[in-house]
């Protein structure tokens, strides 16, 4: 049996703890052979395969990115996207694929797997908002960087005694910025699963100022205030019709500086919180999830994506996810407000 491996989305660490995974215990256990597929579902288009194989993937499991390369390629927007891939895999002898990715690239794989395409699924995100998994490899590793950050923000905003605004990432869900915000010590976190009033910001920045300490502010991306709309820098939108994000951090920090009368300074972590090598957690969930993808594919476990339930690994039908996110629930957020000003 031969199997492809393909990576999209947004580069995340842990994705080549996967491949590892994948190619070891498909060739040793079971005999399979491996292919590449480069640039996520563009290498499924173009015809861009490489050969996987034990010797390829010595010594990536703690290298950050993924060697197979990625993309945000959506194969439904370009012309023929079904039979050009349906005609890469009959090429290369391919019965069945492990499609390593996000909400998106896991949404065209549904599609796909509707489609007479026989695949699994693995989840990734730095942003842990794909649902049917409690949690998503990369996300570990952005927490702590974004905490690291913010561990280091402190010293220097009391120094000064002057608020700064982290941005961190997270679009549509507020776990980076929760997590990260709360080891942190942060005090105001907003995420994009509560519109945040600005005065209320405001009050918390003065009162920890009344203390003689200086406020950190965590903003998810896709924080939003409750009078306004998304802030945005950049308004082109990627294949899956997702507007780049950046803006809210700088936005913050005018509005508090002018309605409080005081230094206001943003640091926007961006790509630095995917970047790197991987966290122990994060290996040891990538390897998981690629021993058990492989296991699914030798079942002919199609249309299915393997999962974290508490410890253990599950298989979830890729039906059940599509169109979901992975939200921060409301009465989390709120156990943490006592921390806030």
């Amino acid at each position: 049996m031969k199997i492809g491996v393909l990576t999209g989305g947004g580069d995340c660490p842990g994705l080549n703890a996967v491949i590892r995974s994948v190619v070891r215990k498909g060739t040793q256990e079971y005999g399979f052979e491996f292919i590449g597929l480069r640039d996520g579902w563009l290498g499924a288009l173009r015809d861009k395969a490489v050969p996987l194989d034990i010797a390829a993937v010595r010594g990536i499991l703690p290298r950050g990115g993924t060697i197979l390369g990625s993309s945000r390629t959506n194969p439904y927007r370009h012309e023929d996207g079904v039979r050009r891939i349906k005609d890469t895999l009959a090429t290369h002898g391919v019965d069945a694929l492990v499609v390593i990715g996000g909400e998106d690239t896991l949404g065209a794989a549904t599609e796909l797997s509707r489609q007479g395409v026989p695949l699994v699924g693995v989840p990734k995100t730095i942003d842990n908002d794909v649902a049917g998994t409690d949690y998503t490899f990369g996300f570990d590793t952005a927490v702590g960087i974004a905490t690291e950050a913010i561990d280091r923000l402190h010293t220097t905003a009391e120094s000064h005694m002057r608020t700064l605004v982290v941005e961190v990432m997270g679009r549509h869900s507020g776990w980076i910025a929760l997590h990260a915000g709360v080891a942190g010590g942060a005090n105001v976190i907003l995420v994009p699963e509560r519109p945040f009033d600005i005065d209320q910001v405001c009050t918390w920045v003065k009162n920890r100022f009344r203390t003689n300490y200086a406020p950190i502010v965590v903003a998810a991306e896709g924080a939003v205030p409750k009078e306004g709309q998304m802030i945005l820098q950049d308004r082109t939108r990627d294949e899956y019709g997702h507007v780049h994000l950046s803006g809210i951090g700088e936005w913050l920090a005018q509005e508090i500086s002018q309605r409080t009368g005081t230094d206001a300074r943003t640091t926007v972590l961006g790509h630095i919180q995917r970047g790197g090598t991987p966290s122990a957690f994060d290996r040891w969930l990538a390897t998981r999830f690629g021993l058990h993808a492989v296991d699914a594919v030798n079942d002919g476990a199609f249309g299915t994506m393997v999962a974290l339930r508490g410890t253990e690994i599950v298989r979830v039908p890729l039906d059940e996810t599509r169109g979901r996110t992975k939200v921060v629930h409301p009465s989390l957020y709120d156990e943490f407000e006592v921390f806030f000003g």
